[in-house]
């Protein structure tokens, strides 16, 4: 009798200790993504203050002083600029070659030749900055 208990034995602690595992696994799968996880990115503070000014001088009459967007520019403040859709670079090209409307019903943004890409990256620092301070981290669409 002792004989058939020890396989048995084995077979419940294996199958508890597999069935653990995967439940720890999902719970930290399903954990994994989840928006306010994420943590906010380092920057550098004389980066962002920069930035803060270039786009107040170059971008917050279209999009708002609040990036909250105008009667003529989208809002930077909205999930459709989270840098899994939108990523840095969109910025660079936007400015750089400007952009046909694809979101919005805002028409055509011009390029902008008075900034080069050392000001777009500071000015996309701010941007990402508020953002993060906004809770917007991903586009859950995307």
């Amino acid at each position: 009798m002792t004989a058939d208990r020890k396989p048995r034995k084995r077979g419940r602690a294996a199958y508890v200790w597999i069935v653990g595992v995967v439940l720890l696994a999902v719970a930290v799968a399903s954990t994994a993504d989840r928006p306010q996880d994420l943590p906010a990115t380092v920057r550098d503070p004389s980066v962002v203050a920069r930035g803060q000014e270039l786009y107040s001088a170059t971008c917050a009459s279209c999009h708002g002083a609040d990036l909250e967007g105008t009667d003529t520019g989208p809002p930077f403040l909205d999930p459709i600029y989270a840098p899994n859709h939108h990523g840095d670079a969109a910025f660079q090209r936007a400015a750089a070659l400007g952009v046909q409307p694809h979101h919005w019903d805002f028409g055509a943004m011009p390029p902008q030749p008075g900034i080069d890409q050392e000001e777009v990256d500071a000015i996309v620092a701010f941007v990402r900055s508020e953002q993060e301070a906004a809770g917007i981290f991903v586009d859950p669409t995307h």
